[in-house]
């Protein structure tokens, strides 16, 4: 590991993430309760260098590096307070994924550096450096050539949708290539459309592909998360579903196989999961929001915040009721749709979304967001 020495602009404050512009990459992330944040950078050796960022604006620290372009490999690392009685878990040695990341490399490799606290004992604080254990965010270039796409945009009254998982709709097709089974482009290959089509399909709705985590338990028991319902990063196709690679080329992938389902007059609608993420609850691993904000991303209880408000039988429920994790949410929903070309959402869990406090709320702030948003509520909206 090397402090840095690169020549650090200050950049923006908006828009969050890592956003390329040909020239540079202009890096932004928000916290409340950071005392001090560091941009790590990785190279092809895996030698870390960190980057204090020094600007903060509304709570967004942020640095623009002429230097840095796509398949740049970073995480953060969040300094502040450790105090999970007060509902704060900062701790710099873990090295964080960005929220906004829009490529992820890698999996977890489970390790007690994963964990914020020293297995055994949950008042402790465990600081050995977690880097050699997670995943890594990853710098993307927004350029792809859509052609002439254009959405199918079937009447939902018309709509045949057809519930299907990236894996397992392909991983065993015999005219599918053998290496293109399991991926976004297995299901973009003509056997996969031609089938489809045949059955009258307007819409595939995928099960979820935003990038999620194999849970520790599963893992000890040599068991994988099939399913997908583990979120970790809301703006990444899942890594492991590509054919051409994780260091940004999913990303791509994903939108060639949008491309060739619009072609073919079939639209893409995601099951997404923006209730929970894969972080769990106070025994579960820092990877990214809890160390980043732990009270901002999450509902706690309230006496006793140590604890988290739980309504999705998963460890966490995503605090709506804060400003920051809506405008996530509603960021990485318009990102699917202007960036990704997805047609619509399935929402899982739709009613913890809807908890300003207690009961589900009709009238709820997630809702009227939903309905305002020129981009989303042209979409289709399955809950």
């Amino acid at each position: 590991m090397s402090e840095g020495s690169r020549e650090v602009w200050p950049g923006r404050a908006y828009p969050l993430g890592a956003t390329f512009d040909g020239n540079g990459t202009n890096f932004a992330l928000f916290s409340e309760v950071a005392e001090q944040v560091e941009l790590c950078l990785f190279d092809e050796q895996g030698a870390e260098t960190r980057l204090p960022l020094e600007e903060v604006d509304a709570f967004s620290w942020h640095a623009y590096l002429p230097s840095v372009g796509p398949g740049q490999r970073y995480g953060y690392r969040v300094h502040g307070p450790y105090a999970p009685e007060h509902g704060v878990r900062c701790n710099p040695g873990k090295l964080l994924l960005d929220p906004y990341a829009l490529a992820i490399e890698g999996q977890v490799t489970w390790d007690a550096a994963c964990y914020s606290y020293n297995l055994g004992d949950e008042d402790s604080i465990n600081e050995a450096d977690s880097a050699p254990f997670v995943f890594r965010s990853i710098v993307q270039h927004p350029h792809f050539d859509w052609g002439g796409d254009r959405r199918p945009d079937t009447p939902l009254h018309e709509s045949v949708i057809y519930e299907a998982h990236v894996k397992g709709m392909t991983k065993c097709h015999p005219e599918v290539p053998e290496e293109l089974r399991g991926t976004y482009a297995g299901l973009a290959h003509p056997a996969i459309v031609q089938h489809l089509t045949s059955l009258g399909v307007t819409a595939v709705e995928l099960m979820p592909v935003h990038q999620f985590v194999h849970d520790h338990r599963l893992v000890e028991q040599g068991l994988r998360n099939y399913w997908g319902y583990n979120t970790i990063g809301f703006f990444a196709p899942h890594n492991e579903y590509a054919a051409s690679g994780n260091r940004g080329e999913q990303v791509n992938e994903f939108k060639y196989m949008v491309r060739t389902l619009h072609e073919a007059g079939i639209e893409v609608i995601l099951d997404v999961v923006y209730n929970h993420t894969a972080e769990g609850n106070h025994l579960g691993p820092t990877l990214c929001f809890k160390g980043i904000d732990n009270r901002a991303y999450y509902r706690l209880v309230g006496k006793t915040p140590e604890y988290y408000y739980d309504t999705t039988g998963t460890g966490n429920s995503l605090n709506v009721q804060h400003p920051h994790t809506l405008q996530l949410i509603m960021d990485s929903l318009r990102y699917w749709v202007t960036e990704m070309h997805v047609d619509g959402f399935r929402f899982d869990l739709a009613a913890t979304l809807a908890r300003e406090f207690h009961e589900v709320d009709r009238l709820s702030t997630f809702f009227d967001m939903i309905q305002q948003d020129p981009v989303i509520n042209r979409v289709k909206l399955i809950a």
